[in-house]
């Protein structure tokens, strides 16, 4: 849903875009950069209870994803290789964003494990919306279907963590719960979008 925003984010981009690729900044150099600030962001402030400081370094490192596909485009230097290294290095990210919040969920004073739970959830439905995308794409079908794409998923954990890191209550759960929910519905959803081309073939 949220890749009807994703030309307005290229026009933001692209002066910042324009000056890196001017240095010959790669696109795979800007991925790994941005993949890195996220782990090391999510992996260092969620533990140490600093939701919103977390969340907004977060933000910042992961408008990464979105530069370097403008580099790539202004230097003509996209590849099958840098497809695959920001698609896996996505992936990486996710993970260390609802590790950082499992850590911290954990590590508070009164654990709280049924929200680790479902933080844990929301990472493994995170993992099996990519994969079924990438699994039909590797059988010739499509699976560009789903409520929870990686762009809303983003948006609803850093949203609820960072304002719950200002003191909002009961937003983190809520936020984790309607995101575990969204992700197993898009997981079927394309499970069944997939199984519809595939009886049709």
């Amino acid at each position: 849903m949220l890749n009807i925003l994703r030309p307005a984010v290229t026009r933001v981009m692209t002066p910042l875009g324009r000056a890196l690729a001017r240095r010959g900044i790669s696109p795979d150099v800007i991925t790994t950069v941005g993949t890195l600030g996220v782990v090391a962001s999510a992996l260092v402030f969620y533990p140490s209870g600093h939701l919103f400081a977390g969340s907004a370094v977060i933000t910042f490192f992961v408008l990464a994803d979105a530069l370097d596909g403008v580099v790539a485009r202004m230097t003509g230097k996209g590849s099958t290789w840098g497809a695959f290294l920001d698609s896996t290095l996505d992936r990486l990210g996710d993970a260390s964003i609802f590790s950082g919040l499992i850590l911290y969920f954990v590590l508070e004073d009164e654990p709280e494990i049924v929200l680790a739970a479902v933080a844990l959830f929301c990472l493994v439905a995170g993992a099996l919306v990519s994969y079924a995308k990438a699994r039909a794409e590797g059988l010739g079908m499509t699976a560009n279907v789903g409520i929870a794409e990686r762009g809303e998923r983003l948006v609803v954990v850093l949203v609820a963590a960072g304002l719950s890191g200002l003191g909002v209550p009961y937003i983190l759960a809520a936020g984790l719960w309607l995101l575990a929910a969204a992700s197993a519905v898009t997981v079927v959803q394309r499970m069944v979008h997939v199984y519809r081309q595939a009886v049709d073939r």
